[in-house]
């Protein structure tokens, strides 16, 4: 997939970065915090107001910081538990800032009620698949399925808003945000899926012993 294809390049681009962040101490923890920060400035205050452009280059750079400190962490050490569930929780507000961002500038001054409810639509299937992963692992399955992961998801409507926002009509939008949520309706069912086979597969093979 596309976040684990880049991952080399961006680990190359932000390792220097991320060993003098380190070193001036500041913590990976604090990097995650401030990129989430970010990312709800430009997505529930920029989108709403309108700056779809300014708003998607806002994001796109405190996005950034999801790879940085994935990178500090591994060069601080064994990646802990905490970390990871910090990660992992403000990865969802952040996506929800996005999705929520773009609702309600469609409802509002945007005026196109069918990119409002697609963005809707992403943002609760997003959740879902999500969390149809994280359920699933602490129950012992696996999960990671899917045709809609969170970096596809992120880049295309990333790209298509900043781009509506120096002029591309909004139904370019309304098309990507339904693909988007038809994407994502797959994947939520792919996860099913794949845990079903796995419980009927513990089921069998405890018939069996």
């Amino acid at each position: 997939m596309l976040n684990r294809h880049a991952r080399g390049l961006f680990t190359a681009l932000f390792s220097p970065l991320a060993r003098w962040l380190l070193k001036s101490g500041v913590s990976p923890d604090a990097v995650t915090v401030m990129g989430t920060i970010g990312v709800i400035i430009g997505g529930l205050i920029l989108y709403p107001l309108g700056h779809l452009f300014w708003g998607t280059v806002v994001i796109a750079v405190f996005a950034l910081s999801d790879v940085l400190d994935g990178i500090m962490a591994r060069l601080n050490g064994p990646a802990g538990r905490w970390g990871n569930f910090l990660d992992s929780t403000l990865d969802r507000i952040a996506d929800g800032a996005i999705f929520a961002g773009l609702a309600v500038w469609f409802f509002t001054d945007g005026a196109d009620r069918a990119a409002a409810v697609a963005a809707v639509v992403c943002l609760v299937l997003g959740m879902v698949v999500s969390y149809a992963r994280a359920k699933a692992e602490s129950l012992g399955f696996t999960a990671n399925v899917g045709i809609a992961e969170r970096a596809e998801r992120l880049v295309s409507v990333l790209l298509v808003a900043g781009l509506t926002g120096l002029g591309l009509p909004s139904v370019v939008m309304v098309v990507t945000l339904t693909l988007l949520a038809i994407a994502s309706l797959i994947t939520v069912i792919q996860r099913i899926a794949t845990v079903h086979r796995q419980a009927l597969a513990d089921v069998d093979d405890g018939t069996a012993a």
